[in-house]
């Protein structure tokens, strides 16, 4: 084992949370080192930063912003890496813009777990529709026409559905609120 190699390995817990985190990560990562090849190098060191620093994260808090922080080190360590290549920000406005983004996400994060537990308490039908509708390539004349119901009829039904799903995410932050 090398001396960075955690001797206890991370809980299934947290190895979920960086998965779920992969999206988010990597899309943070791609707006600060701006190419797609640089964000995949630096997510995978932001994943062994991650792993390495696992007993330091403390579960009462959000992961997310935690896990993007790490992440702008990692990229910020990759710019430094990078002198021969032309800079449009520097560092400071860098860091600002990293900063704001990490509190954005901090905002997200509970109102997308919200979301997740809803979608858990919809119909399986419903859940179905709203999965089929956001995916790739997914409309709602295409699930008109699977379902044989008009594309008024298929618009109306997901808007019901997203104004209950809206009611149950803002119903559930307010319980958080005030527990």
């Amino acid at each position: 084992m090398s001396e960075n190699t955690p001797t206890n390995p991370p809980s299934v817990d947290f190895l979920s949370r960086v998965s779920r985190a992969q999206r988010s990560l990597y899309a943070f990562i791609l707006t600060l080192v701006r190419q797609p090849a640089d964000a995949e190098d630096v997510l995978q060191e932001t994943n062994i930063v991650l792993w390495q620093k696992a007993a330091e994260f403390d579960t009462s808090r959000d992961f997310l912003p935690w896990a993007l922080r790490i992440a702008q080190l990692q990229a910020m360590a990759h710019w430094k890496r990078q002198k021969r290549v032309p800079r449009t920000f520097d560092e400071s406005l860098l860091a600002e813009l990293a900063d704001e983004a990490i509190t954005a996400a901090a905002e997200l994060d509970p109102r997308r777990q919200a979301l997740a537990g809803c979608l858990q308490k919809l119909p399986e039908q419903q859940r179905e529709w709203i999965a089929r509708r956001y995916q790739p390539g997914g409309s709602v004349h295409e699930l008109a026409r699977q379902s044989g119901r008009t594309p008024g009829a298929v618009s109306e039904s997901l808007r019901r559905v997203r104004r209950a799903l809206l009611e149950c995410i803002e119903r559930t932050l307010a319980r958080e609120e005030w527990a």
